[in-house]
């Protein structure tokens, strides 16, 4: 039976920083509050536009500003996220020669905007599915995709991987009972301090070796 690995994007496949950052401050514009960095913003990164677009108007994060914010970003963002954004070194070449597993993608990113950017990226054509955060009622870390995605491959719990670089996705793979590998290059790998993952690796090529060791 095929190994299945499960891949976050923003900061596991994509760097998007770039791109989020301008339209996270574009609706921050809106609403007349100053720019942030691309670091502050990459705090905000890993649980879904609504919670992105919360965490971004601070102190005019009230219910109304939220759901139209969410609207500004998405339309912005929906015109630019490939302005900037592109591969991790390496990953394209990786995958390539991964073929003897079954991949997918989960993220909490709208599932839309997922896959246009992982055809925009070239990469789409790897990917035996591809989920987001508005794909089932909950987003990571609850399994419910990590479920979804070992029925669509009729994959192994035992042999299944989730990659990413939050404590999220550590959080997402230990509920589902796969093992879980961190990237150290990523947006939000300070909160491996708190929830660790099974194994780390520090650029993407390193992957092939840990799976197929």
């Amino acid at each position: 039976m095929k190994p299945v690995l499960i891949f976050d994007l923003d900061g596991t496949l994509v760097d998007s920083k770039k791109d989020l950052t301008a339209s996270v401050n574009y609706v921050r514009y809106r609403y007349d509050l100053p720019c942030l960095t691309e670091e502050e913003i990459a705090r905000f990164i890993g649980d879904g536009a609504l919670m992105l677009i919360r965490r971004a108007l601070a102190e005019k994060n009230t219910e109304a500003n939220v759901q139209d914010g969410l609207q500004l970003f998405l339309s912005y963002y929906r015109a630019h996220m490939l302005d900037e954004s592109d591969l991790y070194p390496g990953v394209p070449e990786t995958l390539d020669r991964l073929r003897d597993c079954k991949l997918a993608v989960l993220t909490n990113k709208p599932v839309h905007f997922s896959c246009a950017m992982l055809d925009g990226l070239g990469i789409y054509r790897h990917f035996a599915a591809v989920y987001g955060g508005n794909s089932f009622d909950h987003k990571k870390p609850d399994p419910v995709g990590i479920y979804r995605i070992l029925s669509d491959t009729n994959g192994n719990r035992e042999k299944t991987w989730m990659i990413g670089d939050s404590s999220v996705d550590v959080l997402t793979g230990r509920n589902a009972g796969v093992t879980t590998c961190g990237v150290t290059y990523g947006y939000s790998t300070k909160s491996f301090r708190e929830h660790p993952p099974d194994y780390l690796i520090d650029n993407f090529p390193e992957l092939e070796a840990l799976i197929h060791a």
